[in-house]
C-alpha cells in the first residue's frame, strides 16, 4: 500500500522538463544457413523507369530503413531468398514494393520505419484515437515528435490526464496488450466525496459487475491526503474499467490521472507535453 502512495507522491512532484531523444539500436540480420537460390519463383514485376511511381521504392531500401541492415546486406539476403513480399519470395535485384506491402525476413514483418517511442502527459480535453474529425486528439499533441506512424497504446478519456505511450513498435504493443500479463498502469483518482473503507476493501477483493468479474493489481489511500483521492494499480489498457468500478459503487471521479506505466513516470514531462524514451527505458520495456 506504502509503496504506491510513495510512487504517487514521486509522480506529482516534477514539473519540469526537456524533450530528450533516445536512440535504439537495430540489430543486423542473420543469413540463414540454407539458401535458396530458384529464381524461376520470383514474382515478375515490370522495372519501368526509376521514378515511374514515387509511391514505390526499392526492396533493399525499404529493409534498409528498417534499420535492420544496410543496403548491401539486404540485397545478399534478398538473392538468396530470404525475402517475402506479400507472400512471395522475391530475388530479383532492383524489385520495387510500395509502404503498404508486406514484407517479411525470415518469416518476421520488416518495418520499413525506425522504431519510435514516444511518452506523452495528456491533458484534459483530447481524445485518444488516430482517427480525423474527432475534434483535437492526442496525435495533435505529438505530431512533431517522429516522422514514424506511431499509434497509442491504450487509451486515456478525453477528460482524463496523464501518461499515454506512443510507438510502432508491433512487440510493444502486443505487450501491452496481452489479456493475461498485460503492463501495469499506476492512476491517482480523485473521488466526488470520501471512499468508503468497506468500498475499497471490495474493490481490492474483486466483484461483479453485469455478470463480469472486475479485479485490480492494487488500490490505497494516499498518505496525507483526503480519503476521496486514492491510488490505484491496474493492466487494462484502457480506463474503463475505472469508471466502471466507482460507477457500480455510486462515486463519481472528478480527476483521473495515470502517473506512472511500468517504471516510467512523468518526472521531467509537464502537461500536454512529450519525450523519447532512453535506451535504457527502452530495454527496461522489452524485458517486462
Amino acid at each position: 500500500m506504502r509503496y504506491i502512495c510513495k510512487k504517487l507522491i514521486m509522480a506529482k512532484a516534477n514539473k519540469h522538463s526537456d524533450k530528450r531523444v533516445g536512440k535504439s539500436r537495430p540489430s543486423k540480420l542473420k543469413a540463414p544457413e540454407t539458401s535458396y537460390t530458384n529464381k524461376k519463383s520470383t514474382p515478375s514485376k515490370s522495372k519501368g523507369k526509376a521514378n515511374s511511381n514515387p509511391d514505390e521504392i526499392r526492396l533493399n531500401k525499404y529493409i534498409s530503413n528498417s534499420g535492420m541492415c544496410s543496403r548491401r546486406e539486404a540485397d545478399m539476403h534478398i538473392s538468396i531468398g530470404s525475402v517475402m513480399v506479400n507472400g512471395k519470395v522475391v530475388t530479383e535485384m532492383g524489385y520495387k514494393v510500395k509502404l503498404e506491402d508486406e514484407v517479411r525476413y525470415d518469416g518476421q514483418r520488416v518495418n520499413p520505419e525506425k522504431k519510435a517511442y514516444v511518452l506523452l502527459n495528456k491533458p484534459k480535453g483530447f481524445a485518444t484515437t488516430t482517427s480525423e474529425g474527432k475534434g483535437r486528439t492526442v496525435m495533435d499533441l505529438v505530431s512533431n515528435a517522429t516522422n514514424s506512424r506511431i499509434r497509442p497504446i491504450g487509451r486515456l478519456g478525453r477528460n482524463s490526464m496523464g501518461l499515454l505511450l506512443f510507438t510502432n513498435d508491433d512487440q510493444i504493443h502486443a505487450k501491452f496488450t496481452n489479456s493475461k500479463h498485460g503492463v501495469t498502469r499506476l492512476f491517482q483518482v480523485e473521488l466526488d466525496k470520501n471512499l468508503k473503507y468497506d468500498d475499497l476493501k471490495q474493490i481490492k477483493e474483486g466483484f461483479k459487475v453485469a455478470g463480469k468479474t472486475i479485479t485490480v493489481e492494487d488500490i490505497s489511500y494516499i498518505d496525507g491526503a483526503p480519503k476521496k483521492e486514492i491510488g490505484l494499480k491496474i493492466k487494462n489498457t484502457g480506463n474503463t474499467i475505472i469508471r466502471t468500478i466507482f460507477e457500480h459503487l455510486k462515486y463519481d471521479i472528478i480527476k483521473l490521472d495515470c502517473v506512472m506505466i511500468a517504471d516510467l513516470t512523468k518526472k521531467d514531462i509537464p502537461r500536454g507535453h512529450w519525450k523519447h524514451l532512453t535506451e535504457l527505458e527502452i530495454s527496461k520495456l522489452k524485458m517486462l
